[in-house]
């Protein structure tokens, strides 16, 4: 018996001890909680970015907007009721215009009773101008009675993100942007080569947004399926190829050729023809 008292006499103030450590006395903040990485990692891996990236490329050619959440976190405890925070456009960060790329919003969410995460969505619309340029729409916090800014000088977490994707070490959390755009870029996947004298060579050639949006509308494919040898097999790579030159040739055959943007013909697969970039066909 004296040997239990004597150690609750021990234990009790660590007890008490961690309870007081557990009690939040920093300033009630709000930050962007925004987080990204690889699909194979896990989420709570994923390091904290300044930035959210909408890739219309990698939407079917019919998805003309989206919406997306992005997370605002809270520093201090949670309350029993709801409670307001502001967000407004951050101009000088901002190319995106409003009713163009991206629908008007408002400047008031909520960060829900019993919780510490709130979100602001957003729509952002897919317009021809993004083929070629990246529109940014850069959001700010603003305090107000409930919360301050929590971090405007944000630290990473030493070591999270920095095997995956590398993480983004210093930033303020007060500020996020949003990059929308199309742009295509040459995928993971491409069996295709330009040789000397800028010949186009291998099953497809030298690659262009044309000739993959062609292969995703023949095949049912998205830019997506073009990420990895996982998707990307052999197997369709050879599929692609073999119809794809059956569908040049068939269409050269008949009369309506398919030409690359400075008028070449389109090269893949099988094709007789042999195809420098920038030399344009002459029937």
């Amino acid at each position: 018996m004296i040997y239990w008292s004597a150690m609750l006499a021990m234990i009790l103030p660590f007890l008490s001890c961690k309870k007081e450590m557990m009690d939040y006395e920093g300033m009630e903040g709000v930050y962007f909680g925004v987080r990204s990485g690889p699909d194979w990692a896990a989420p709570a891996s994923w390091p904290y970015r300044p930035y959210t990236n909408v890739e219309f490329v990698k939407q079917p050619q019919e998805v003309q907007e989206m919406v997306i959440n992005i997370a605002v976190n809270i520093t201090g405890p949670m309350k029993e009721y709801d409670r307001p925070f502001k967000v407004i456009v951050d101009t000088d960060s901002t190319t995106a215009v409003a009713g163009v790329d991206y629908l008007p919003f408002g400047d008031t969410y909520i960060i829900p009773a019993n919780a510490i995460t709130g979100s602001i969505p957003i729509t952002v619309k897919r317009t021809p101008e993004m083929l070629n340029t990246n529109k940014k729409l850069g959001l700010k916090l603003l305090p107000n009675e409930h919360f301050g800014l929590a971090f405007p000088d944000w630290k990473a977490i030493p070591g999270l993100g920095a095997t995956t994707l590398g993480n983004d070490t210093a930033f303020d959390a007060s500020l996020h942007t949003i990059n929308i755009n199309d742009l295509m870029v040459q995928p993971t996947v491409w069996r295709g080569s330009i040789q000397e004298g800028n010949r186009e060579a291998g099953s497809w050639g030298a690659f262009t947004r044309k000739k993959l949006e062609l292969m995703c509308s023949l095949f049912d494919l998205t830019y997506e399926d073009f990420s990895s040898d996982a998707t990307m097999t052999p197997v369709l790579v050879n599929l692609i190829s073999v119809e794809m030159g059956r569908y040049l040739i068939g269409q050269f055959n008949a009369g309506t050729p398919v030409l690359e943007d400075d008028g070449r013909l389109m090269f893949a697969g099988s094709v007789p023809w042999t195809s420098y970039i920038g030399v344009p066909y002459k029937p």
